[in-house]
């Protein structure tokens, strides 16, 4: 695999654990979408809030396979790392994995498609994206 588009750090907060004290697995989708949201802003510069609200694109995921690997304890940091694997005419296949000191906690394959939210219907990604994306 190759370097890596976007990297970042979490720590595994109270609110993303159940009881037990691990990670409840419906937090690893809402950590995936940060950080989806994150590479937007900060790895290609085209802040989720601005293709949405002013320029009414959407980055919907149509597919989304995962792998969970090992748990995650309360106050354990996951470096999070996103590869894009694929880049179509409307389309991002990205690889994600989320890694702990002990080896990788899950993996995911995500598929997003850019659609208009006018139409609610696939439309070719934009110049600009497709311009950051050709960067990496």
């Amino acid at each position: 695999m190759t370097a890596a588009a976007f990297e970042r750090e979490q720590t595994v907060r109270f609110g993303h654990c159940d009881p037990a004290g691990i990670v409840f697995y419906p937090r690893y989708f809402e950590m995936l979408n940060e950080l989806v949201e994150d590479w937007f802003a900060h790895g290609l510069g085209l802040p989720f809030a601005q293709l949405i609200v002013q320029r009414r694109i959407g980055m919907p995921t149509a597919r989304l396979d995962t792998r969970f690997k090992r748990i995650s304890r309360l106050g354990d940091r996951l470096c999070q790392r996103l590869y894009v694997e694929r880049v179509g005419g409307s389309s991002l296949m990205l690889a994600i994995a989320f890694d702990g000191s002990d080896g990788t906690r899950v993996e995911f394959d995500q598929l997003l498609v850019c659609t208009s939210l006018d139409t609610h219907r696939p439309q070719p990604l934009p110049a600009d994206l497709r311009v950051a994306l050709e960067t990496l």
